[in-house]
């Protein structure tokens, strides 16, 4: 959409950053100030909804467009916690890895229905403002009169929250998203620089997905299993997946071994650290704001400059070599069932 707009890569890539530099941004001013409640996740979707709006009128502008994207990602900051949290709550940790996966099923419906309709620019903000509206209408659906929406538990503000409770842990979420970097921004053009079709590519990705979709739905049997145990688990074959990738760059079998390590390296990991961070901590949803913040925000952000300044050969020799820090602090992490 930014190239038919006439945005090149840099800007594209600054634009990019907005969103996981405002999820790292926005947990801190909860920490003391501000508390996630119903009333702050309610705001938070209509500022989604606002800023879709303010797209139509600022994106031919490089400068006012940053606008609502960072609006965007701060809200995604306060959402996304928000209801991972009661996802947990509601459905316990065995059925919210099912639940997880319509993440995945929306991600491969907008990737197929909008790479045959996208011919316009106008097209895709259409589409991503009727997203919003949808987001907007189920949230507030699933709170109104929802009595563990209307009664905070006494005991989630019981407890001061402190980063360095398992400090090693949010180091270790923070490398391990810096290692995707290279996956998550060059993975299409790395692959296709060294033989493999652009439509060979496509189906890279659908394969993970696919793969990580059911690995969501059947991996609740380890998540009885001791959590750090699997997180270190996850995080290894993270960096044998990598590692394969830089071995041999031009293989398409060894690519498609790679993509089904996603259901361990994302699916898996993903879930485990949440439960994790929920077994831990307390206060949950501020837990999680900082997960997205640290992983996703600060994690991704540094991810993808450093993918860039490393792009090449060595890409994913770099992105193994992250997943290994990543790895090695896990184990200052205490255990917890």
């Amino acid at each position: 959409m930014l190239q038919m707009v006439g945005y090149n890569t840099t800007q594209i890539g600054v634009v990019f950053a907005l969103a996981p530099l405002m999820r790292f941004i926005v947990p801190f001013l909860f920490l003391k100030h501000i508390k996630l409640t119903k009333k702050v996740f309610h705001l938070a979707l209509i500022l989604i909804l606002f800023s879709s709006i303010l797209f139509f009128f600022t994106i031919d502008n490089f400068y006012l467009f940053m606008i609502p994207n960072l609006i965007i990602g701060g809200s995604m900051g306060l959402v996304l916690p928000y209801i991972e949290t009661y996802a947990m709550e509601s459905l316990g940790k065995k059925r919210f890895g099912k639940s997880r996966l319509y993440g995945s099923l929306g991600f491969m419906a907008l990737g197929i229905v909008l790479a045959r309709v996208l011919n316009s620019y106008i097209i895709g903000l259409n589409f991503y403002l009727v997203f919003a509206i949808t987001m907007l209408i189920f949230g507030l659906a699933i709170t109104y009169n929802n009595r563990d929406f209307i009664h905070k538990t006494k005991k989630e503000g019981s407890e001061k929250f402190e980063l360095k409770k398992v400090a090693f842990l949010w180091i270790s979420l923070f490398f391990m998203q810096i290692s995707f970097g290279g996956f998550y921004n060059f993975f299409t053009i790395y692959e296709t620089q060294r033989g493999i079709s652009l439509e060979m590519v496509s189906y890279l990705w659908a394969f993970g997905v696919i793969c990580e979709m059911i690995f969501f739905y059947f991996q609740a049997p380890l998540l009885k299993l001791n959590l750090l145990k699997i997180l270190k688990f996850s995080v290894f074959i993270t960096m044998i997946r990598w590692f394969l990738l830089f071995l041999f760059p031009e293989s398409l079998a060894i690519s498609f071994i790679s993509q089904s390590l996603h259901a361990i390296s994302f699916a898996l990991h993903h879930t485990v650290a949440i439960s994790y961070l929920y077994t831990v901590y307390q206060n949950r949803k501020l837990a999680i704001q900082f997960y997205y913040g640290f992983s996703f925000g600060l994690g991704g952000f540094m991810g993808s400059l450093c993918a860039g300044y490393f792009y090449g050969d060595y890409l994913f020799l770099y992105a193994t070599s992250m997943a290994f820090i990543s790895f090695i602090f896990l184990f200052k992490v205490p255990s917890v069932k």
